[in-house]
């Protein structure tokens, strides 16, 4: 038997301080619902199914309801569970009209032979499972509505500068979750809207195996955040499990991905890791990044 571990996280970006308290707030109900879920006996699944849920129906967040609107003012998200115990995992990307990507991805893990399934599939199948479905409005934020306007009335828009540099732009960062239960089975998700503005179908980091997620029991797990197209380059989540595989502590292995990932695609982001005993390590090369955990001694802290 282990101590039950959880850190989450709600973006690695240039997030403005008077949006500080509602990102600490949305992501410690996060990790206090995981870990509710870790102390009764249930699974990391669960756990991080649960957190990253909650973050979903956050409009604090850019997941679920408050994603960013595409180039054609549509919702699609991306998302992806990792189960280490037999590193299984289920992804849907370029998803709409549905609340809770992160719920779909762990049904395609679960009850399909497949790993990803995207778009009109992923609905699909959503659909043929009985899972609710949505409308775009029912996912959008007025102000998500009233960017795109903005976006739209410019005539250059670099998308960089929402994880870097420009707060006045007011992004919103992707969630994620790495939780260990009481049986050492380590399990991590990652959930997005993606960025603004994409292009219709584009897939980011989040629902590809080592970019914005990995996890096995063996050295343990890691959930990603930033400039997708980036982190895709450097296998931002991978890289931080690799650094466990060599020994690493969970901080040092965080620390290296962001560095790398700085160092060879000059990319933006931010790693969140757990190691099987129970370490938690977390790494951004952003301003900030907004985090929550509850570690071995069942303390909680929130920070950004």
């Amino acid at each position: 038997m282990t101590d039950p571990v959880i850190i989450v996280h709600g973006g690695a970006w240039d997030i403005p301080r008077g949006e500080h308290d509602a990102h600490k707030r949305g992501c410690l109900k996060a990790a206090r619902i995981g870990h509710e879920i870790l102390e009764e006996g249930r699974s990391s699944l669960d756990a991080v199914e649960e957190a990253v849920r909650y973050m979903e129906d956050d409009p604090t967040f850019d997941a679920g309801r408050g994603s960013f609107l595409n180039s054609e003012a549509e919702v699609e998200m991306d998302a992806m569970i990792m189960d280490g115990r037999g590193i299984r995992f289920g992804s849907v990307a370029a998803v709409y009209c549905v609340s809770h990507p992160i719920t779909l991805a762990r049904k395609i893990m679960e009850l399909s032979p497949h790993c990803m399934l995207v778009g009109e599939g992923a609905l699909g199948f959503a659909r043929s499972i009985g899972m609710e479905t949505v409308t775009t409005m029912e996912l959008l934020v007025d102000k998500e509505l009233e960017r795109w306007k903005r976006i739209k009335a410019e005539r250059m828009f670099d998308q960089r500068k929402m994880f870097g540099g420009d707060p006045g732009r007011s992004n919103r960062g992707t969630v994620g979750a790495v939780a260990l239960d009481l049986e050492g089975t380590i399990a991590a998700g990652t959930s997005t809207g993606g960025t603004a503005n994409k292009l219709p179908g584009r897939v980011g980091d989040s629902p590809l195996i080592g970019c914005g997620t990995y996890a096995d029991d063996r050295c343990g797990g890691a959930s990603a955040t930033g400039l997708g197209e980036t982190l895709m380059r450097a296998m931002v989540a991978r890289e931080a499990y690799a650094g466990l595989e060599r020994g690493l502590g969970a901080e040092e292995a965080a620390s290296r991905a962001v560095a790398r990932l700085a160092e060879r695609v000059d990319g933006l982001g931010g790693a969140i890791v757990i190691r099987p005993d129970g370490e938690i390590g977390h790494a951004h090369n952003t301003p900030y990044m907004a985090i929550a955990y509850v570690d071995r001694r069942g303390r909680r802290q929130s920070l950004i």
